[in-house]
Protein backbone atom coordinates (compact mmCIF):
# COMPACT_ATOMS: atom_id res chain seq x y z
CA UNK A 1 0.00 0.00 0.00
CA UNK A 2 1.46 3.39 -1.04
CA UNK A 3 1.98 5.84 1.78
CA UNK A 4 -0.43 8.79 2.08
CA UNK A 5 1.33 11.43 4.18
CA UNK A 6 -0.50 14.71 4.76
CA UNK A 7 0.90 17.97 6.11
CA UNK A 8 -1.63 20.40 7.55
CA UNK A 9 -0.62 24.05 7.98
CA UNK A 10 -3.02 26.53 9.61
CA UNK A 11 -2.78 29.69 7.50
CA UNK A 12 -1.46 32.76 9.44
CA UNK A 13 -2.48 30.84 12.56
CA UNK A 14 -2.48 33.49 15.31
CA UNK A 15 -4.19 36.08 13.12
CA UNK A 16 -6.88 33.61 11.99
CA UNK A 17 -7.67 32.67 15.58
CA UNK A 18 -7.99 36.34 16.51
CA UNK A 19 -10.33 36.86 13.55
CA UNK A 20 -12.38 33.87 14.63
CA UNK A 21 -12.72 35.33 18.12
CA UNK A 22 -13.50 38.81 16.79
CA UNK A 23 -14.84 38.71 13.19
CA UNK A 24 -14.61 42.53 12.87
CA UNK A 25 -10.82 42.14 12.62
CA UNK A 26 -11.30 40.56 9.18
CA UNK A 27 -12.25 43.99 7.84
CA UNK A 28 -9.13 45.87 8.94
CA UNK A 29 -5.37 45.38 8.53
CA UNK A 30 -4.45 43.43 11.65
CA UNK A 31 -1.38 41.71 13.03
CA UNK A 32 -0.48 39.82 16.17
CA UNK A 33 2.62 41.39 17.69
CA UNK A 34 4.63 41.59 20.86
CA UNK A 35 5.44 44.45 23.18
CA UNK A 36 7.80 47.21 22.07
CA UNK A 37 8.32 48.17 25.72
CA UNK A 38 9.63 44.70 26.53
CA UNK A 39 11.66 44.46 23.30
CA UNK A 40 9.41 41.80 21.81
CA UNK A 41 8.02 44.29 19.31
CA UNK A 42 7.85 42.12 16.19
CA UNK A 43 5.06 40.90 13.94
CA UNK A 44 4.20 37.28 14.76
CA UNK A 45 1.34 36.87 12.26
CA UNK A 46 -0.77 39.11 10.03
CA UNK A 47 -4.04 38.92 8.17
CA UNK A 48 -4.50 39.27 4.42
CA UNK A 49 -5.18 43.02 4.51
CA UNK A 50 -1.98 43.65 6.45
CA UNK A 51 -0.07 41.39 4.06
CA UNK A 52 -1.45 43.34 1.10
CA UNK A 53 -0.04 46.51 2.70
CA UNK A 54 3.43 44.95 2.72
CA UNK A 55 3.57 43.91 6.37
CA UNK A 56 5.88 40.94 6.91
CA UNK A 57 6.17 38.39 9.69
CA UNK A 58 9.27 39.00 11.80
CA UNK A 59 9.61 42.72 11.12
CA UNK A 60 9.36 45.32 13.88
CA UNK A 61 6.06 46.88 14.87
CA UNK A 62 7.59 50.24 14.01
CA UNK A 63 8.27 49.15 10.41
CA UNK A 64 4.82 47.60 10.12
CA UNK A 65 3.15 50.83 11.28
CA UNK A 66 5.26 52.83 8.86
CA UNK A 67 3.98 50.68 5.97
CA UNK A 68 0.41 50.55 7.25
CA UNK A 69 -0.43 53.36 9.73
CA UNK A 70 -3.97 52.04 10.28
CA UNK A 71 -2.84 48.53 11.26
CA UNK A 72 -4.42 47.09 14.42
CA UNK A 73 -1.92 45.30 16.67
CA UNK A 74 -3.27 42.52 18.89
CA UNK A 75 -1.09 41.26 21.71
CA UNK A 76 -0.69 37.46 21.58
CA UNK A 77 -2.88 35.18 23.68
CA UNK A 78 -0.85 31.98 23.65
CA UNK A 79 -3.26 30.04 25.86
CA UNK A 80 -6.01 30.54 23.27
CA UNK A 81 -3.68 29.65 20.39
CA UNK A 82 -2.67 26.42 22.09
CA UNK A 83 -6.30 25.61 22.90
CA UNK A 84 -7.64 26.07 19.36
CA UNK A 85 -4.72 24.45 17.56
CA UNK A 86 -5.17 21.39 19.77
CA UNK A 87 -8.88 21.37 18.93
CA UNK A 88 -8.01 21.37 15.23
CA UNK A 89 -5.54 18.54 15.75
CA UNK A 90 -8.29 16.66 17.60
CA UNK A 91 -10.12 16.60 14.26
CA UNK A 92 -7.02 15.11 12.65
CA UNK A 93 -6.89 12.49 15.41
CA UNK A 94 -10.44 11.35 14.64
CA UNK A 95 -9.14 9.77 11.44
CA UNK A 96 -5.66 8.48 12.35
CA UNK A 97 -3.60 7.65 15.42
CA UNK A 98 -0.49 9.00 13.66
CA UNK A 99 -0.53 12.78 14.07
CA UNK A 100 2.82 14.48 14.67
CA UNK A 101 2.91 18.17 15.58
CA UNK A 102 5.48 20.47 14.04
CA UNK A 103 5.02 23.57 16.15
CA UNK A 104 1.59 24.91 17.07
CA UNK A 105 0.17 25.38 13.61
CA UNK A 106 1.55 22.46 11.63
CA UNK A 107 1.19 18.70 11.81
CA UNK A 108 1.82 15.61 9.74
CA UNK A 109 -0.81 12.88 9.41
CA UNK A 110 -0.36 9.36 8.07
CA UNK A 111 -3.61 8.35 6.38
CA UNK A 112 -2.20 5.23 4.74
CA UNK A 113 -4.06 2.69 6.87
CA UNK A 114 -6.97 5.04 7.58
CA UNK A 115 -8.06 4.27 4.02
CA UNK A 116 -9.24 0.83 5.19
CA UNK A 117 -11.90 2.59 7.32
CA UNK A 118 -12.54 5.90 5.58
CA UNK A 119 -11.78 5.30 1.92
CA UNK A 120 -9.39 7.08 -0.43
CA UNK A 121 -6.70 8.98 1.48
CA UNK A 122 -6.68 12.02 -0.80
CA UNK A 123 -10.44 12.44 -0.47
CA UNK A 124 -10.11 11.90 3.28
CA UNK A 125 -7.56 14.74 3.52
CA UNK A 126 -10.03 17.00 1.72
CA UNK A 127 -12.76 15.93 4.13
CA UNK A 128 -10.56 16.77 7.12
CA UNK A 129 -9.74 20.17 5.64
CA UNK A 130 -13.43 20.94 5.12
CA UNK A 131 -14.35 19.74 8.61
CA UNK A 132 -11.83 22.12 10.22
CA UNK A 133 -13.29 25.03 8.23
CA UNK A 134 -16.92 24.12 8.96
CA UNK A 135 -16.21 23.64 12.68
CA UNK A 136 -13.97 26.64 13.40
CA UNK A 137 -14.04 28.82 10.29
CA UNK A 138 -10.27 28.39 10.02
CA UNK A 139 -8.49 27.51 6.78
CA UNK A 140 -5.78 24.87 6.69
CA UNK A 141 -3.52 24.22 3.71
CA UNK A 142 -3.12 20.52 3.02
CA UNK A 143 -0.14 18.97 1.27
CA UNK A 144 -0.21 15.28 0.32
CA UNK A 145 2.67 13.11 -0.79
CA UNK A 146 4.44 9.82 -0.17
CA UNK A 147 6.85 11.28 2.43
CA UNK A 148 6.95 14.00 5.06
CA UNK A 149 9.35 16.29 3.18
CA UNK A 150 7.29 16.53 0.03
CA UNK A 151 4.01 16.71 1.98
CA UNK A 152 5.28 19.86 3.70
CA UNK A 153 6.47 21.27 0.38
CA UNK A 154 3.02 20.63 -1.08
CA UNK A 155 1.25 22.46 1.76
CA UNK A 156 3.36 25.55 1.00
CA UNK A 157 2.41 25.66 -2.69
CA UNK A 158 -1.12 27.03 -2.22
CA UNK A 159 -2.13 28.96 0.89
CA UNK A 160 -5.66 29.98 1.96
CA UNK A 161 -7.12 26.50 2.21
CA UNK A 162 -4.78 25.25 -0.47
CA UNK A 163 -4.76 21.59 -1.45
CA UNK A 164 -1.81 20.11 -3.35
CA UNK A 165 -0.64 16.61 -4.20
CA UNK A 166 2.89 15.52 -5.15
CA UNK A 167 3.24 11.94 -6.34
CA UNK A 168 6.54 10.14 -6.80
CA UNK A 169 6.15 10.40 -10.57
CA UNK A 170 5.65 14.17 -10.34
CA UNK A 171 8.70 15.09 -8.27
CA UNK A 172 10.79 16.37 -11.16
CA UNK A 173 7.87 18.36 -12.53
CA UNK A 174 6.56 19.86 -9.27
CA UNK A 175 9.47 19.77 -6.81
CA UNK A 176 12.68 20.29 -8.73
CA UNK A 177 11.82 23.78 -10.10
CA UNK A 178 11.12 25.14 -6.60
CA UNK A 179 13.59 27.52 -4.97
CA UNK A 180 16.17 25.81 -2.77
CA UNK A 181 14.98 27.90 0.20
CA UNK A 182 11.58 26.12 -0.01
CA UNK A 183 13.20 22.88 1.17
CA UNK A 184 12.83 22.06 4.86
CA UNK A 185 16.00 22.88 6.83
CA UNK A 186 17.30 25.35 4.21
CA UNK A 187 17.47 28.68 6.03
CA UNK A 188 18.79 31.97 4.74
CA UNK A 189 22.43 31.17 5.54
CA UNK A 190 22.32 27.74 3.93
CA UNK A 191 20.54 29.19 0.89
CA UNK A 192 23.27 31.82 0.55
CA UNK A 193 25.99 29.15 0.68
CA UNK A 194 24.14 27.07 -1.91
CA UNK A 195 23.97 30.09 -4.21
CA UNK A 196 27.72 30.49 -3.86
CA UNK A 197 27.95 26.94 -5.22
CA UNK A 198 25.65 27.82 -8.14
CA UNK A 199 22.71 25.92 -6.64
CA UNK A 200 19.42 27.78 -6.76
CA UNK A 201 16.69 25.13 -6.99
CA UNK A 202 15.71 21.93 -5.22
CA UNK A 203 16.39 20.05 -8.45
CA UNK A 204 19.97 21.34 -8.49
CA UNK A 205 20.43 20.06 -4.93
CA UNK A 206 19.03 16.68 -6.01
CA UNK A 207 21.35 16.51 -9.02
CA UNK A 208 24.44 17.69 -7.14
CA UNK A 209 27.27 15.36 -6.13
CA UNK A 210 26.36 14.27 -2.60
CA UNK A 211 30.05 14.12 -1.65
CA UNK A 212 30.49 17.77 -2.63
CA UNK A 213 27.51 18.71 -0.46
CA UNK A 214 28.92 16.65 2.40
CA UNK A 215 32.29 18.43 2.20
CA UNK A 216 30.53 21.81 2.28
CA UNK A 217 27.83 21.14 4.89
CA UNK A 218 28.88 17.98 6.71
CA UNK A 219 26.11 15.50 7.54
CA UNK A 220 23.54 18.20 6.77
CA UNK A 221 24.75 18.15 3.15
CA UNK A 222 23.76 14.50 2.87
CA UNK A 223 20.38 15.27 4.43
CA UNK A 224 19.74 18.13 2.01
CA UNK A 225 20.48 15.84 -0.93
CA UNK A 226 18.24 13.17 0.57
CA UNK A 227 15.37 15.60 1.21
CA UNK A 228 15.62 17.11 -2.29
CA UNK A 229 15.34 13.67 -3.87
CA UNK A 230 12.42 12.65 -1.66
CA UNK A 231 14.41 9.89 0.03
CA UNK A 232 12.56 10.20 3.32
CA UNK A 233 11.44 7.04 5.09
CA UNK A 234 10.76 8.71 8.45
CA UNK A 235 7.50 7.74 10.12
CA UNK A 236 4.75 10.01 11.36
CA UNK A 237 4.83 9.33 15.08
CA UNK A 238 1.83 8.05 16.98
CA UNK A 239 -0.24 10.44 19.09
CA UNK A 240 1.45 10.96 22.45
CA UNK A 241 4.97 10.22 21.25
CA UNK A 242 7.61 12.31 23.02
CA UNK A 243 10.92 12.78 21.25
CA UNK A 244 13.89 12.41 23.65
CA UNK A 245 15.24 15.80 24.68
CA UNK A 246 18.90 16.35 23.70
CA UNK A 247 19.42 19.71 25.37
CA UNK A 248 17.57 22.19 27.56
CA UNK A 249 18.08 25.92 27.45
CA UNK A 250 16.58 29.35 27.90
CA UNK A 251 17.38 32.77 26.51
CA UNK A 252 16.01 36.22 27.16
CA UNK A 253 15.95 39.61 25.46
CA UNK A 254 15.85 41.91 28.48
CA UNK A 255 13.78 45.08 28.83
CA UNK A 256 16.89 47.25 29.10
CA UNK A 257 20.57 46.81 28.34
CA UNK A 258 22.70 44.74 30.70
CA UNK A 259 25.63 47.01 31.54
CA UNK A 260 27.12 45.44 34.67
CA UNK A 261 28.35 42.05 35.79
CA UNK A 262 25.89 42.04 38.70
CA UNK A 263 22.96 42.50 36.30
CA UNK A 264 24.25 39.71 34.07
CA UNK A 265 24.68 37.41 37.05
CA UNK A 266 21.06 37.86 38.14
CA UNK A 267 19.62 37.40 34.65
CA UNK A 268 21.60 34.19 34.37
CA UNK A 269 20.32 33.12 37.79
CA UNK A 270 16.70 33.31 36.59
CA UNK A 271 17.52 31.43 33.38
CA UNK A 272 19.51 28.74 35.20
CA UNK A 273 16.67 28.15 37.67
CA UNK A 274 14.41 27.50 34.70
CA UNK A 275 16.88 25.09 33.06
CA UNK A 276 17.33 23.18 36.31
CA UNK A 277 13.64 22.57 36.95
CA UNK A 278 13.11 21.52 33.35
CA UNK A 279 15.98 19.04 33.72
CA UNK A 280 14.40 17.59 36.86
CA UNK A 281 11.00 17.39 35.18
CA UNK A 282 12.69 15.37 32.42
CA UNK A 283 14.50 13.27 35.06
CA UNK A 284 17.75 14.23 33.34
CA UNK A 285 21.10 15.74 34.23
CA UNK A 286 23.47 17.60 31.97
CA UNK A 287 27.23 17.71 31.68
CA UNK A 288 27.88 20.47 29.11
CA UNK A 289 26.99 24.10 29.90
CA UNK A 290 26.90 26.69 27.10
CA UNK A 291 26.23 30.41 27.23
CA UNK A 292 25.39 32.90 24.50
CA UNK A 293 25.64 36.68 24.70
CA UNK A 294 24.22 39.17 22.20
CA UNK A 295 25.43 42.74 22.38
CA UNK A 296 23.54 45.94 21.73
CA UNK A 297 25.34 45.94 18.37
CA UNK A 298 23.41 42.67 17.68
CA UNK A 299 26.65 40.66 17.42
CA UNK A 300 26.69 37.38 19.32
CA UNK A 301 29.36 35.30 21.03
CA UNK A 302 29.40 32.24 23.22
CA UNK A 303 31.40 29.43 24.77
CA UNK A 304 30.90 26.18 26.65
CA UNK A 305 32.47 23.93 29.26
CA UNK A 306 32.17 20.33 30.38
CA UNK A 307 31.45 19.64 34.04
CA UNK A 308 33.22 16.95 36.00
CA UNK A 309 29.84 15.33 36.69
CA UNK A 310 26.29 15.83 35.38
CA UNK A 311 23.95 18.12 37.33
CA UNK A 312 20.33 19.19 37.52
CA UNK A 313 20.91 21.99 40.04
CA UNK A 314 20.51 25.68 39.27
CA UNK A 315 23.39 26.43 41.63
CA UNK A 316 25.83 24.38 39.55
CA UNK A 317 24.56 25.59 36.18
CA UNK A 318 24.74 29.21 37.33
CA UNK A 319 28.28 28.79 38.68
CA UNK A 320 29.38 27.30 35.36
CA UNK A 321 27.67 30.05 33.37
CA UNK A 322 29.39 32.79 35.32
CA UNK A 323 32.71 30.95 35.08
CA UNK A 324 32.28 31.04 31.29
CA UNK A 325 31.49 34.75 31.40
CA UNK A 326 34.73 35.47 33.25
CA UNK A 327 36.60 33.15 30.88
CA UNK A 328 35.42 35.28 27.95
CA UNK A 329 37.28 38.23 29.46
CA UNK A 330 34.73 40.89 28.58
CA UNK A 331 36.29 44.36 28.82
CA UNK A 332 32.89 46.02 29.01
CA UNK A 333 29.30 44.77 29.16
CA UNK A 334 26.55 46.10 26.91
CA UNK A 335 24.17 43.22 26.22
CA UNK A 336 20.70 43.00 24.75
CA UNK A 337 20.03 39.27 25.25
CA UNK A 338 21.64 36.26 26.90
CA UNK A 339 21.08 32.53 26.90
CA UNK A 340 22.19 29.37 28.67
CA UNK A 341 21.96 25.78 27.46
CA UNK A 342 22.56 22.40 29.09
CA UNK A 343 23.46 19.42 26.89
CA UNK A 344 25.23 16.08 27.22
CA UNK A 345 22.13 14.80 29.00
CA UNK A 346 22.06 11.60 31.04
CA UNK A 347 18.81 9.84 31.91
CA UNK A 348 19.88 6.67 33.67
CA UNK A 349 22.02 7.80 36.59
CA UNK A 350 20.95 5.90 39.72
CA UNK A 351 23.64 7.36 41.94
CA UNK A 352 25.82 10.44 41.96
CA UNK A 353 29.58 10.58 41.82
CA UNK A 354 30.63 13.11 44.44
CA UNK A 355 33.52 15.53 44.47
CA UNK A 356 35.55 16.60 47.49
CA UNK A 357 33.37 19.60 48.26
CA UNK A 358 29.80 18.26 48.11
CA UNK A 359 28.28 15.42 50.13
CA UNK A 360 25.16 13.45 49.25
CA UNK A 361 23.26 15.37 51.93
CA UNK A 362 24.42 18.70 50.52
CA UNK A 363 23.25 17.83 47.02
CA UNK A 364 19.91 16.52 48.24
CA UNK A 365 19.30 19.59 50.41
CA UNK A 366 20.02 21.88 47.48
CA UNK A 367 17.74 19.88 45.21
CA UNK A 368 14.94 19.94 47.81
CA UNK A 369 15.39 23.69 48.25
CA UNK A 370 15.10 24.33 44.52
CA UNK A 371 12.10 22.02 44.21
CA UNK A 372 10.26 23.81 47.04
CA UNK A 373 11.03 27.15 45.39
CA UNK A 374 9.51 25.86 42.15
CA UNK A 375 6.38 24.48 43.84
CA UNK A 376 5.73 27.80 45.59
CA UNK A 377 6.06 29.69 42.31
CA UNK A 378 3.89 27.21 40.45
CA UNK A 379 1.07 27.62 42.97
CA UNK A 380 1.31 31.33 43.82
CA UNK A 381 3.07 32.86 40.81
CA UNK A 382 6.67 33.44 39.86
CA UNK A 383 6.96 36.70 41.79
CA UNK A 384 5.80 35.09 45.05
CA UNK A 385 9.28 33.88 45.99
CA UNK A 386 12.42 35.47 44.57
CA UNK A 387 16.12 35.44 45.40
CA UNK A 388 16.89 38.70 47.21
CA UNK A 389 19.77 39.63 44.91
CA UNK A 390 17.44 39.53 41.89
CA UNK A 391 15.48 42.42 43.37
CA UNK A 392 18.44 44.83 43.34
CA UNK A 393 17.45 45.60 39.75
CA UNK A 394 13.99 44.06 39.70
CA UNK A 395 13.10 45.49 36.29
CA UNK A 396 15.75 43.52 34.45
CA UNK A 397 14.86 40.19 36.12
CA UNK A 398 11.09 40.69 35.95
CA UNK A 399 10.31 37.72 33.70
CA UNK A 400 9.18 34.14 34.09
CA UNK A 401 11.27 31.87 31.84
CA UNK A 402 8.97 28.89 32.45
CA UNK A 403 6.00 30.69 30.94
CA UNK A 404 5.03 29.22 27.56
CA UNK A 405 5.72 32.05 25.12
CA UNK A 406 6.08 30.16 21.88
CA UNK A 407 6.52 26.72 20.44
CA UNK A 408 9.84 25.74 18.90
CA UNK A 409 9.86 23.43 15.91
CA UNK A 410 11.41 20.10 16.79
CA UNK A 411 14.90 19.75 15.35
CA UNK A 412 14.72 16.04 14.61
CA UNK A 413 11.41 15.98 12.78
CA UNK A 414 12.70 13.56 10.19
CA UNK A 415 14.28 10.39 11.47
CA UNK A 416 14.63 8.08 8.52
CA UNK A 417 17.98 6.53 7.64
CA UNK A 418 20.51 8.67 5.78
CA UNK A 419 20.94 7.41 2.22
CA UNK A 420 23.58 8.50 -0.25
CA UNK A 421 22.43 6.35 -3.16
Amino acid sequence: MNRIIVHGDINHCYAQIEEMRNPKLRNVPMAVGGSEEKRHGIILAKNDLAKAAGVKTGESLRDAKRKCPEIVIIHPDYDSYMFYTEKIKDIYRKYTDRVESFGLDEAWMDLTHSQLLFGDGIELAKKIQDEVYQTYGITVSMGISYNKIYAKLASDIFKHKGFALITEEEREEKVFPLDASDLLMVGSRTAAKLKQMGIFTIGQIAMADVNVLKRRFGVMGILLWQYANGYDDSQVHEVGYQRPVKSIGNSKTVVKDIVSMSQLEEVFRVLCESCAIRLRNEKAKGRVISIWLRGTNLKGSGCQMKLSQPTDLARDIHAAAMSLVYRMGLEEISLRSVGVNVSGLCYSLKSEQLDLFHSTDDLQKQRSLENVLYEIRKQYGYQSCRIASSQVDAEITDFDPLEILHQIHPVAALEGPIRTR
